[in-house]
C-alpha cells in the first residue's frame, strides 16, 4: 500500500490524512481540493467568520505547514474530472494520479435557484465555501434590505448575523414553520420568537416566486403575490451529498455514496467518509451532515483503510449559534411521536426530549449545555428517563443518569 490519495479537503479529507499519519502510514499520501485555501472549519462560515468575529487564520484547521512538515502532498485548486476505478488512477486534466486505496470525502454541495426565476442573478448567495462568504460579506452593510430564502439552519443563522449587523431581513419558509423538516414545533416556536426580537420578518407558508431585476438581483416576488425591493438576497434550501465522481466510477450510490460499516464502498479499493458518504446505523441507512461526523468516519475510515477492520458507530449530535443562543442537539429524532420540555435555569434557556412512545431519541437544548450533556449520554447509552422525571425541574439532571 504504497499511495493513498484522498479526493475532497474539507474537514473529513484533512481529518483523514492526519489520522492515517498519526496511525503510523509511512507511504505517500495526497490530498487534493478543489478550493484554493488549505482545509479549513466549515460551520463557523455562517456564524462567527460572517460576523467578522473569526479571523481567517482561526479557520484553518492545521497550520498550512502541517501538510507539508507530515509529508502529504495537498494539492488545492485541483478539480478531480473523473475516477478510473478499473486502472486505480485519479484523472486530472490530461494528468492521471495512481492509488492503491482512494477514499472519497467530497462532502456536500449547495442547492441552487433554478436561472428561470432569478437564480443566476448577481448579489444571489449561497453559504457553503469560504470564498461563498468572502463574496457576500461586502453586502452586509446596516440598513440594506436582504431576502433570505429558507428557514433552516443555515438560513436561520445567515439572519441573525445580517440582524445583528443592522439589515432589514425578511426570511421565507415554503413549509408550515421553520425547521420543519429537522426539529419539532416547540424548537421552531422558540427561534421564531427569538428572531421575532430582533426585527427579523418570518413569512412561514410562502415560498419564493421568482427573484427580479436587470442583471443584480433588485426585487423579489413571493408566492402570496407579495413584491419585496431587496438589494441582495441569500438562498438556503439545502445541500446534497457531493456524488458526482464516486457516480461516473460505477460506485452504488444511496442517498449518498453507499458504504458498509467500516466506510468502504462497493469498490474494494474505494472508501467514503463525511457528508458525502451513507452508512448503516441501527437496522437502516443514514447520511449525517455534520463535522463531529465528518471528523470521526474519516478517522476510522483511516484506522480501516491500513487493515484494522472497525466499524463505525454514529454517535450524531450538531449544533447552531443564532445571536446569544446557542442551540445544542444530541442523536436524531426521526420517528419521535411526543416532546418533553424541560425549562432551563436560566432566562431563555431550555431543552425539549424527543421520546418515540417511551424511547428517548433525541435531545434539543438551548442554552442548556448540562442538558445537552446529560441527554447525549442518555441517548448514547440507550437509556429512556421517565418522562415525568424529565419535566420536573426539582429533579437533578444527573440523577436522570441513574
Amino acid at each position: 500500500m504504497s499511495h493513498i490519495v484522498v479526493i475532497g479537503a474539507g474537514q473529513a479529507g484533512a481529518s483523514l490524512v492526519a489520522k492515517l499519519r498519526n496511525a503510523g502510514f509511512d507511504g505517500d499520501v495526497t490530498l487534493i481540493g478543489a478550493e484554493s485555501a488549505p482545509p479549513y472549519q466549515r460551520p463557523p462560515l455562517s456564524k462567527a467568520y460572517l460576523l467578522g468575529d473569526m479571523e481567517l487564520e482561526r479557520l484553518y484547521l492545521r497550520p498550512e505547514n502541517f501538510y507539508a512538515d507530515q509529508n502529504i502532498t495537498l494539492r488545492l485548486n485541483t478539480r478531480v474530472d473523473a475516477i478510473d476505478a478499473q486502472a486505480k488512477e485519479v484523472v486530472i486534466g490530461d494528468r492521471r494520479i495512481a492509488y492503491d486505496q482512494l477514499a472519497i470525502t467530497t462532502g456536500s454541495a449547495p442547492r441552487y435557484l433554478p436561472a428561470a426565476i432569478g437564480g443566476d442573478l448577481d448579489g444571489v448567495h449561497v453559504v457553503r465555501t469560504l470564498a461563498d462568504v468572502d463574496g457576500m460579506a461586502p453586502e452586509f452593510s446596516e440598513g440594506r434590505s436582504v431576502l433570505i430564502i429558507g428557514g433552516g439552519y443555515i438560513g436561520l443563522e445567515a439572519a441573525a448575523v445580517a440582524a445583528k449587523k443592522g439589515l432589514k431581513v425578511t426570511l421565507v419558509e415554503m413549509a408550515d414553520r421553520i425547521l420543519q423538516r429537522v426539529a419539532a414545533p416547540e424548537t421552531s416556536d422558540y427561534f421564531r420568537t427569538l428572531h421575532d426580537a430582533h426585527g427579523v420578518d418570518i413569512r412561514e407558508g410562502v415560498g419564493l416566486e421568482r427573484l427580479t431585476g436587470a442583471g443584480r438581483v433588485t426585487g423579489a416576488t413571493l408566492s402570496d403575490g407579495t413584491e419585496l425591493d431587496i438589494d441582495f438576497a441569500i438562498v438556503g434550501v439545502g445541500i446534497a451529498p457531493d456524488s458526482a465522481l464516486a457516480e461516473g466510477a460505477g460506485l452504488d450510490l444511496d442517498n449518498g455514496i453507499k458504504t458498509d460499516a467500516q466506510g468502504r464502498t462497493s469498490d474494494p479499493s474505494i472508501w467514503a467518509a463525511g457528508d458525502c458518504a451513507s452508512f448503516p446505523y441501527r437496522g437502516t441507512r443514514i447520511r449525517l451532515e455534520s463535522a463531529p461526523n465528518a471528523i470521526d468516519q474519516a478517522e476510522i475510515v483511516a484506522r480501516n483503510i491500513l487493515g484494522e477492520g472497525v466499524d463505525y458507530i454514529a454517535k450524531p449530535w450538531f449544533w447552531s449559534d443564532q445571536y446569544d443562543v446557542k442551540l445544542q442537539i444530541a442523536g436524531l429524532n426521526t420517528g419521535y411521536d411526543n416532546i418533553v420540555t424541560r425549562p432551563g435555569d436560566k432566562e431563555g434557556s431550555t431543552s425539549f426530549w424527543y421520546y418515540q412512545g417511551d424511547t428517548l431519541l433525541a435531545v434539543d437544548a438551548m442554552n442548556d449545555p448540562r442538558a445537552y450533556m446529560v441527554g447525549k449520554r442518555l441517548v448514547e447509552g440507550g437509556k429512556s428517563p421517565d418522562k415525568a422525571a424529565v419535566a420536573d425541574t426539582s429533579v437533578e439532571l444527573k440523577a436522570l443518569l441513574a
